[in-house]
């Protein structure tokens, strides 16, 4: 019993905190404060609606709808940040010409152009895949930078020394030194991303997860409304706890991280 337990503490710890987390919610509209159906909802009832929801088949094509710009944003933005930011590192002044830009991009309300996005891309899925890329890209651009200015310059003169060549470089030194930044801006970086996907679909969309959220809470329906708002945070969970579990494979050295 204590070897299961040291195996999977992570994932008991962490199931008997959210369990724990909802008796309370539970207890405590139920018992101790009047429950304003306007204003709040409580588990059983959100669970109820939810059910309702994923019975009908509304949850997974809202799912559907919002998944591909989260991809296609995300994917975007790793694509482009990841080189961008190891050209930053690698090259000092290309680093110094963009380092003032992108951190006055990056510090600036971005979600505030969200309907400016709309306005130009439309509401379909490439507005809002632009509107991710916008709010993720920037986690694997200064990420990337710090992992690749974190490079042990001993270590790069040594393989030259040897004779290495830049292929070699790159895949004995640089690589293994910059993914494990990489994956810690990928960590942070869907976060941002499920909040620009939402953002889009509150501002002009006839479907998706953002949008229900949204027309449920005009309706007053709370119960759907908070249930399409924990399904987004198991979504993040679950890319989350993706991303640990490419560490861990990649990285078995960081299991205790």
């Amino acid at each position: 019993m204590v070897k299961i337990f040291e195996d999977y503490r992570r994932l008991i710890l962490g199931c008997i905190s959210i369990v724990l987390f909802f008796l309370a919610w539970e207890a405590l509209l139920t018992w101790v404060i009047p429950m304003n159906k306007f204003v709040i909802s409580k588990p059983s009832l959100i669970f109820m609606g939810l059910f309702q929801d994923i019975k009908s088949g509304l949850l997974w094509r809202d799912l559907a709808v919002s998944g591909k710009p989260l991809l296609f944003g995300f994917g975007a933005a790793a694509i482009i940040g990841i080189p961008v930011g190891a050209v930053m590192g690698w090259r000092v002044r290309f680093g110094y010409a963009l380092d003032p830009l992108l951190t006055a991009l990056y510090a600036s309300p971005l979600v505030a152009i969200a309907p400016l996005v709309i306005i130009f891309f439309g509401v379909g899925i490439s507005g809002k895949a632009i509107l991710v890329f916008t709010l993720c890209v920037f986690p694997f651009v200064f990420n990337s930078f710090a992992g690749v200015r974190s490079v042990d310059l001993l270590l790069v003169n040594a393989v030259r020394s040897f004779g290495g060549k830049e292929l070699d470089l790159y895949r004995i030194v640089i690589v293994p030194t910059v993914l494990p930044f990489v994956i810690a801006g990928a960590r942070y970086a869907i976060g941002r991303a499920l909040i620009g996907v939402l953002v889009g679909e509150f501002f002009a969309a006839s479907e998706g997860v953002g949008y229900r959220i949204a027309w449920y809470g005009d309706m007053y329906v709370l119960d759907r409304m908070f249930g399409y708002i924990l399904v987004m945070m198991i979504v993040a969970v679950i890319f989350t706890e993706g991303i640990r579990w490419a560490e861990r494979t990649a990285f078995p050295w960081r299991v205790g991280m």
